[in-house]
């Protein structure tokens, strides 16, 4: 969103903060501790505007006054300023706040609450915590002329900086940057080969951080860098670069013609009239790999292929539904025929539904159970190990869309779920206390401190609340 934007969203709204707490007994199976993070006027409720923590207990928003504006971190004001450029982000640990600020007619990165230098404007969407949250990282421009900053320390101008990233160590930093009409990578401060193009999120580290793939444009033909070689040319790029687990294997769609297929270690795969972008996965222990595919021959018909061998035929595969269990040994989907959605595991098709909740399909951490949210008619509901839990009503959200998880024992699940006009989560089946919502917009989530132990954030009229349950 642009500072004209919030401004125009922020604009005359009034903020009051408090803290407190307090403890109930909900049912004879959860008890419940809320602690008040914020209580806010109506009309300043800007879902889109906050930003929840990674851990779920913090929450930063931009709040205004007059003709100034500032962050809230907690409930605490840091300094005002002409106007804020971005919302907050955290660190990875939920101990560090940055975000971008205007003086006048400059822009600077405020950390910690510490403005950095003021340059003529900051990068969109660049500004970036290292995983280990020690490190910052942003674009900014200076006159035509764009640059990186680490920690303070300004790099080589270009004329232009994109797709900034940190290395999984935090030791590395990657970006492309471009003179004149070529792009390239440049990695740890050294630029790479010098290309057409850069397609858009394809620069990745791998999970030990010592690789690095992108995919690129020349001429008329395109291919995939890995580790600063050349891969064949294609005709196109079907689907992202990914690293397996072990950091040791690349596999990404490419095109030659009409037909499509996946390249894994260099090695092209079986032909198909399309191999669906952003489907191609690893198992966990890097031995394994499955990827949606079409084929008009077969009748119109979709496939999961997995370790090379075609699944199942169907109408259609669910986007982002494609999984592997953490112990790599068991494989998970969504499928269609006519108008019904299911799940097939293991190869067994599951219950038809009306709908199937996109990406809530997930294998419990010991790879034993299985859960996901479906629809038949106007109402949803969870199913656990091929079991349907209640019904609740379909309004706004499918429940579970963005909160359903197990615990890290395997043996709970939780999820959040709406009954009328009230929110809550729902633990095994037991319905804790309600709330006019539970918050799962920027960040928030259901988190399991212990197998036994949940927080989230809640709202309650105007106010927020951390609202943390034992289950007994």
């Amino acid at each position: 969103m642009s500072k004209k934007g919030i401004a125009l969203w922020l604009s005359g709204l009034i903020f009051c903060i408090g803290i407190g707490a307090y403890t109930q007994e909900i049912t004879s199976q959860t008890k419940v501790s809320e602690r008040l993070i914020a209580t806010i006027d109506s009309s300043s409720w800007l879902k889109g505007l906050f930003q929840i923590s990674p851990d779920s207990r913090h929450v930063a928003y931009i709040a205004g006054l007059g003709n100034k504006w500032f962050v809230v971190v907690d409930g605490k004001e840091e300094k005002q300023y002409d106007g804020i450029g971005s919302i907050p982000i955290f660190s990875p640990d939920s101990r560090r706040v940055a975000y971008v600020a205007k003086s006048g007619n400059k822009q600077f990165v405020v950390v910690d609450g510490k403005p950095e230098k003021q340059y003529d404007g900051i990068v969109e969407g660049t500004l970036i915590f290292s995983p280990d949250n020690k490190h910052v990282t942003y674009s900014a421009n200076l006159g035509d002329k764009g640059f990186v900053i680490v920690d303070g320390k300004e790099g080589k101008q270009y004329d232009g900086i994109g797709a900034l990233i940190f290395s999984p160590d935090s030791r590395r930093v990657a970006y492309m940057a471009g003179l004149g009409n070529k792009r390239f990578i440049v990695v740890d401060g050294k630029e790479g080969e010098p290309y057409d193009g850069i397609f858009k999120g394809t620069l990745i580290f791998s999970p030990d951080s010592r690789r690095v793939t992108y995919a690129v444009k020349s001429d008329d033909t395109v291919f995939v860098v890995i580790d600063g070689k050349e891969e064949k040319p294609y005709d196109g790029i079907g689907s992202t670069p990914i690293f397996s687990s072990d950091s040791r294997r690349v596999a990404y769609g490419a095109k030659s013609g009409d037909k499509g297929f996946v390249v894994v270690d260099g090695s092209e795969g079986k032909p198909y009239d399309n191999i669906r972008e952003g489907s191609l996965i690893f198992s966990p222990d890097s031995k394994r790999m499955a990827y949606m595919a079409y084929a008009a021959k077969s009748g119109d018909k979709w496939f999961v292929v997995v370790d090379g061998k075609e699944k199942i035929q169907s109408d259609g595969i669910g986007g982002g539904s494609l999984i592997f269990s953490p112990d790599s040994r068991r494989v998970a989907y969504e499928a269609r025929m006519g108008f019904k959605c299911f799940i097939v595991v293991d190869g067994i098709e599951e219950k038809q539904y009306d709908f199937i909740g996109e990406e809530t399909l997930i294998f419990s951490p010991d790879s034993r159970r299985v859960t996901y949210v479906a629809k038949s008619g106007d109402k949803c509901f969870v199913v656990v190990d091929g079991k349907e839990e209640k019904q609740y009503d379909l309004m706004y959200d499918l429940i579970g869309e963005e909160n359903l998880i197990f615990s890290p024992d395997s043996r709970h699940v939780a999820y959040v779920a709406k009954s009328g006009d009230k929110w809550f989560v729902v633990v095994d089946g037991s319905e804790a206390k309600q709330y006019d919502g539970i918050i799962t917009k920027g960040g928030g989530k259901i988190i399991f401190d212990t197998p036994t132990s949940i927080h989230y954030l809640a709202k309650k009229g105007n106010s927020i609340y951390l609202v943390e349950e034992n289950i007994e």
